[in-house]
């Protein structure tokens, strides 16, 4: 539901769309900062509470704005060229770049104030590749043809829905698209009913697409679509511990429940895809023989599932296959840091496990006629680097750079390592922890806990971006929780948070904080909790159940009240969170939801609160955020507010992400009483406490 790390420049992309509509005025006018030692915020941020940011600070951390990695998006069909997304230098989104050999300057292909990250070759020869783009981070994706001999954009879709790239058919250059329609498109501003179109898109000739199927409800995907391009296996999301395969015949035909099977009772999650060579199985990722997500091999005609990774006792994902069929490439999230297998797609039998960069990998997929493996790996000390792996040899080429700014030597920074700790109910929960170097900052430091969104997230091992500055230049520990209802430890641990058992998750944040008093390195005087979107509801929760606990709270596009949330929430989603949070339209579970939200709660909240929110946020919109600063205003809490105007679930836009960030670092030396980067102390005068 949320980017790991709000405040790392996400590697997100896009063009020209009609700009956002004006917000309203709020009650609180934004005052520029007209002192020129100060920053003065940017005319799409709209600034409440926040004390003018010193020049002084912005030249202190600046440096740290500017880590820059590339993310896989394709391979050129026919040759070996990669497709990456990438933000370049003095640029403010990241866009599409061709790579045209390993380690050879990206060539960029997109601009515009949009990010562009998601984009597919045209199959056959690559004269062409569609991308998807949304406008001021709505989240209302279309897509785009762009020529690449003329770099001419076309618009494909209808601005009225969101659309999503699906799966390219194997014998023809045409492409399944799934589409649902928009609340703004609604007589009354929303919907009771959503279904979701499945469409076969000629790219050359939009006007000619032909509706495959009207799916009921939200949550359906493309899992595969069969060699012959006789079937397409269908997923449909109905829980984060419920999904099915379905299959539809692309001759006509109604979409059939494939897994599990109908009226059979079984509650697990299944992913469909791909097919084998033969189209005779259906490679599945499933839960429904343990905890954990395994391949299997399901035989379509005998209706039987053969487990090929039972011996791997964590999740699996990130299945591809090679377009002959011989070789599957697989990641196991072992603890939070993913690992590379390989397994015979004829035999389902495992192969040598090959050696890959150090770090966090992530696979893109094979080349379609190379068969070289493509991998993102990233970590500790350095954003995503891509690179090529052949799997007949084991060689391994770099293909990106990643690009670190001048005078920090990133290879210093510190290694996560796994904690675990006692809950109150006895359970074990883990994180990862990022401490200061001891020489350099001696005695019990100051912590700031990040707590990631979903609220089926996981906080992986990887990098940690712009909050190398608190953790190498201030001396803040960084612990990164995975509470109860975090995904990758089994669907039982997943289950834990769910609807009346929500506030179990905020108990797990209070044992992490007696974990932190026995700590001989923390300082459990000084606990800043920060989180984006579930986060931020956890962070708020945080503060209104255990306020004389933290020094601080930073709510970043996070839920402040579950029952607005669910009335507000795009149509599109409502029912998926329901499934999660509970329906509020059952009287008791409203009154539940009523009763643990931060708003009602929000005289308690009696230390600092920083509040981030996007203007045009679909998922969680604005209003929750307005909605709690106004309350714990109210209470007299101190509140810094910041809204971008142009942006959604999180900040996209470098400009905007660069205020946030020298917004939070002055937050954090305030509430955690931390001496500026230059040894000078940070004045407190803005900042009181209850």
């Amino acid at each position: 539901m949320f980017v790991r790390l709000v405040l790392c420049a996400a590697l997100v992309a896009g063009c020209a769309a009609p700009p956002p509509a004006a917000a309203p005025p709020s009650a609180a006018t934004p005052l520029p900062a007209s002192d020129p030692e100060t920053l003065a915020p940017n005319p799409n941020l709209h600034v409440e509470g926040v004390p003018p940011i010193p020049l002084a600070l912005v030249r202190e951390v600046e440096r740290y704005t500017d880590f820059r990695g590339h993310r896989f998006v394709d391979w050129h069909p026919i040759r070996r060229e990669m497709l990456v997304a990438h933000r370049r230098a003095g640029a403010s989104t990241a866009q599409l770049f061709r790579v045209a050999a390993p380690l050879a300057e990206p060539e960029p292909l997109t601009e515009g104030a949009d990010p562009v990250t998601n984009a597919s070759y045209e199959p056959r020869t690559g004269a062409y590749l569609v991308f998807e783009r949304a406008s001021g981070g709505n989240e209302a994706d279309q897509l785009y043809r762009l020529d690449l001999a003329t770099r001419a954009t076309t618009l494909l879709t209808d601005p009225d829905q969101r659309h999503d790239i699906a799966r390219w058919l194997h014998l023809s250059p045409r492409l399944l698209v799934t589409s649902v329609p928009l609340d703004k498109t609604a007589a009354s501003g929303t919907r009771a009913e959503v279904s979701t179109t499945l469409w076969l898109l000629d790219p050359l000739d939009p006007a000619a697409k032909r509706r495959l199927a009207e799916l009921p409800g939200p949550g359906w995907w493309v899992g595969a679509v069969s060699w012959d391009d006789r079937q397409v296996a269908l997923g449909r999301y109905v829980s984060a511990t419920e999904s099915e395969v379905w299959l539809l015949d692309l001759a006509g035909g109604a979409p059939r429940q494939l897994l599990p099977a109908p009226g059979s009772g079984e509650r697990a999650t299944h992913f469909g895809g791909p097919f084998s060579r033969d189209n005779r199985a259906l490679f599945v990722v499933s839960d429904r023989a343990g905890e954990f997500r395994e391949l299997m091999r399901y035989d379509l005609e005998r209706r039987a599932y053969t487990r090929l990774t039972a011996h791997i006792a964590w999740d699996v994902r990130g299945v591809t296959i090679t377009d002959d069929g011989g070789l599957i490439a697989l990641l196991a999230n072992v603890d939070g840091r993913d690992e590379l297998h390989f397994f015979d797609a004829r035999t389902g039998r495992e192969l040598p496990q090959p050696a890959t960069p150090p770090g966090n990998v992530g696979t893109g997929r094979f080349h379609k006629t190379r068969g070289e493996l493509a991998l993102a790996v990233d970590s500790a000390r350095g954003p995503s680097q891509l690179y090529g792996l052949e799997p007949a040899t084991g060689k391994v080429e770099q293909w990106t750079r990643a690009h670190a700014p001048p005078g920090i030597d990133t290879s210093r920074f510190a290694e996560q390592t796994i904690q675990r700790w006692k809950s109150f109910d006895g359970r074990t929960i883990s994180g990862l922890a990022s401490l200061p170097d001891a020489a350099r900052f001696p005695g019990k430091r100051p912590v700031l806990v990040l707590i990631h969104g979903g609220p089926e997230g996981q906080a992986t091992a990887g990098f940690i971006g712009r909050y190398n500055l608190a953790l190498e230049e201030l001396g803040v520990a960084i612990i990164q929780p995975n509470v109860r209802g975090s995904s990758g430890y089994g669907k039982t641990f997943l289950r834990l948070d769910d609807t009346l058992r929500r506030e179990d998750a905020v108990r797990d944040i209070a044992a992490l904080l007696d974990w932190i008093a026995a700590h001989p390195r923390l300082d459990a005087s000084r606990v800043l909790v920060s989180g984006g979107s579930y986060g931020g509801y956890m962070s708020l929760a945080v503060a209104t159940n255990y306020p004389e606990r933290i020094a601080g709270a930073i709510d970043i596009v996070g839920i402040s009240h579950f029952v607005t949330f669910l009335q507000n929430t795009e149509s599109y989603r409502r029912d998926l969170r329901r499934v999660e949070y509970g329906d509020e339209r059952d009287p008791a579970m409203r009154a539940f939801l009523d009763r643990i939200s931060p708003l009602t709660n929000a005289g308690k909240i009696a230390k600092p609160l920083f509040v981030v929110q996007g203007r045009n946020d679909p998922r969680v919109p604005y209003t929750e955020a307005e909605q709690i600063v106004a309350a714990a205003r109210k209470g007299g809490t101190p509140v810094w507010y910041l809204r971008a105007e142009n942006e959604g679930h999180g900040f996209a836009r470098k400009e905007n992400a660069d205020y946030l960030f020298y917004a939070t670092i002055l937050f954090m030396e305030r509430t955690l009483r931390l001496p500026r980067s230059n040894g000078q102390p940070a004045a407190d005068a803005q900042l009181g406490v209850k």
